[in-house]
């Protein structure tokens, strides 16, 4: 549907751009954009890749076992349906790990792996379950001790301190992670009433 939806954007401004003599304008901003975005993944790719290197370093070295004990007491309240020992617990920590770091995309892979784990636990089901959801609100909210990919960013762009961003993006997506938690579990609550 996206895909569907930017399509049309895009055909509407060609089209706009054709009707109010613009043409060149939009090619000079399309190869603009083109060459914008290969600078910014030249400028991430390195960063991206020391990390996914370092992560997976961490994951094959038992380390990340051991940051998944750390977070057992907190993962064994938010995921009280999900066995002690299952892998899910792992790909969750590593996810949570990794969006502490500010390394959205580079959590991605294990989050996925953290939806398909659970899903096996879910009997394959079409509908999300509990530890689904919540796990859900915990990516998305992203809670973040070093924004590394937005320091990357400010970087990039010539900014004069990077890191001035840091206590801002700990305290809001601190927040974010509490109150998406907090709204998490009186929604399950309240379905568990109501079923």
């Amino acid at each position: 549907m996206i895909s569907l939806i930017f399509g049309f954007f895009i055909i509407i401004g060609v089209i706009f751009s054709l009707f109010t003599g613009n043409f060149a304008n939009m090619s000079n901003v399309i190869v603009k954009s083109a060459s914008d975005t290969f600078n910014i993944i030249t400028g991430l790719f390195p960063l991206m890749a020391l990390w996914l290197g370092i992560m997976n370093i961490a994951f094959t070295s038992g380390l990340l076992k051991k940051f998944a004990s750390l977070l057992r007491p907190l993962l064994k309240f938010l995921f009280p349906s999900i066995p002690k020992n299952h892998k899910s617990l792992e790909y969750i920590s590593s996810n949570i790990i990794m969006n502490m770091f500010g390394l959205g995309n580079a959590a991605t892979p294990m989050g996925i792996k953290a939806l398909k784990s659970m899903k096996e636990l879910n009997d394959n089901s079409t509908t999300a379950s509990d530890s689904m959801i919540t796990f859900l609100v915990l990516n998305t909210t992203g809670f973040t001790l070093i924004p590394t990919t937005i320091i990357a960013y400010r970087l990039m762009y010539g900014s004069a301190n990077p890191n001035a961003i840091t206590p801002i993006c700990i305290i809001a997506s601190l927040l974010g992670s509490i109150c998406g938690i907090i709204i998490n579990l009186i929604i399950r609550r309240i379905s568990k009433w109501h079923s």
